[in-house]
């Protein structure tokens, strides 16, 4: 029997509703069915139909269908996705509980909903780079965490280093970026500046290398490039994070100072000022920047590596505390509890690998760059240092620059 425009009944009749709420259910009931028992064009059609009515739903019938279709993995894409975008209270059963939500549509959902359906995406099983990427883009803590903290999501490099710059202002996450497999050395050594003690010192012990490989792999380039008198800047910056002399002979030689010792000797008798630490720095073979980045660390670690690379004592270590007007004794004639952290870092570090951290910070300090300048420069070649150098990343990281 067909039905006249003018014979439709009103919309809004208590009888109307009555038949309304009964077609929702039986579509449902359609589209919940097992595979075996409905045709797929069948379920697609009553979908499209569905969803249709949810268009203009109450609350109540979304809810009902979001808990029917919850466990229904092979219902159709559009209305799982339309019901994954509903308010939280509706959409948590289908982000919570169905595996059917393919990736492109949960990427859609993070994008334009809230932060607590990213928290519940981030939560989900099997999470790719790619999803992760445009959850982190948020620069949420609380679904960045819940990310970080999910077994089964894969990071990228650059979602990582997203995450790194949010743990700057929330550095909780630095715990859980230490535990991910996708963190590398230049990673954590960057998140060293802003990390607690105890991440500090298990990115020293974990991330630290000794760098023996390299050493021996490019013993042969040293005499080549004195020989050309290290005339390439990048090969001869890369080739001092390589070698295995940390001080500065040629400092020392110029030096109104002995050696690196009596510097420190110095300013621990006249107090650290900028023209002794930019000579210490020297020295100790590394840049201004760096030593500034050093003996302004609030927490003291960064001091212990660079005694130990450059082969100074543990006397020195005090007196270099002491030259930064920084106690080593506590008020009950204990080791001060800031500088016994700093010692103990000292004692567990090698000279090599206290060495490779020195120079991989001396290495990225002195690099500059902006990641959002983009990878094409003006003439229209790729500008591969950009968006590609660890040295140049690490910096912005550290620098904040965007």
């Amino acid at each position: 029997m067909s039905i006249a425009a003018e014979n439709l009944p009103d919309l809004e009749s208590p009888a109307n509703s009555r038949a309304r709420d009964a077609l929702v259910r039986r579509l449902i009931d359609v589209i919940a069915m097992p595979s075996s028992n409905v045709p797929p064009q069948d379920r697609s059609m009553g979908a499209d139909i569905l969803l249709e009515l949810l268009f203009g739903a109450s609350q109540e019938e979304l809810l009902l269908c979001a808990r029917r279709l919850a466990d229904k993995s092979e219902a159709p894409r559009r209305l799982l996705r339309f019901l994954a975008c509903a308010p939280i209270d509706i959409a948590r059963n289908i982000l919570e509980k169905n595996d059917g939500v393919e990736e492109s549509d949960l990427a859609h959902v993070a994008t334009i909903t809230t932060p607590e359906h990213r928290l519940l995406i981030a939560q989900r099983k099997k999470i790719s780079a790619m999803l992760a990427d445009v959850l982190i883009e948020f620069r949420e803590p609380h679904v960045i965490g819940a990310l970080l903290r999910n077994k089964d999501s894969q990071l990228s490099d650059l979602g990582l280093d997203t995450a790194l710059e949010v743990s700057r202002e929330d550095t909780r996450l630095c715990r859980l970026l230490l535990d991910r497999p996708e963190l590398t050395p230049a990673h954590a050594m960057v998140m060293f500046w802003w990390a607690d003690a105890d991440v500090r010192r298990a990115i020293l012990t974990r991330h630290a290398a000794e760098r023996m490989e390299l050493i021996a792999a490019c013993s042969d380039v040293f005499p080549m490039m004195a020989a050309e008198g290290w005339s390439d800047p990048n090969a001869r910056k890369a080739m001092q994070l390589i070698e295995r002399r940390q001080r500065n002979r040629e400092a020392i030689e110029k030096s109104e100072f002995v050696n690196l010792e009596h510097a420190v000797e110095m300013a621990a008798k006249r107090g650290m000022n900028a023209k002794l630490a930019q000579e210490i720095g020297y020295l100790a073979g590394v840049k201004p920047i760096t030593i500034a980045k050093l003996l302004s660390d609030k927490g003291g670690e960064g001091i212990s590596v660079l005694c130990k690379a450059t082969g100074l004592k543990t006397a020195y270590l005090k007196l270099m505390w002491r030259a930064l007007r920084r106690p080593t004794d506590g008020e009950d004639g204990e080791p001060d509890p800031i500088f016994r952290r700093v010692l103990h870092c000292y004692q567990i570090l090698s000279v090599a690998k206290a060495q490779t951290v020195l120079r991989y910070w001396n290495w990225s300090l002195s690099s500059a760059y902006s990641p959002s300048s983009g990878l094409v420069e003006d003439n229209g070649e790729l500008a591969v240092d950009s968006g590609y150098s660890a040295a140049k990343k690490t910096a912005s990281l550290l620098f904040g620059g965007r």
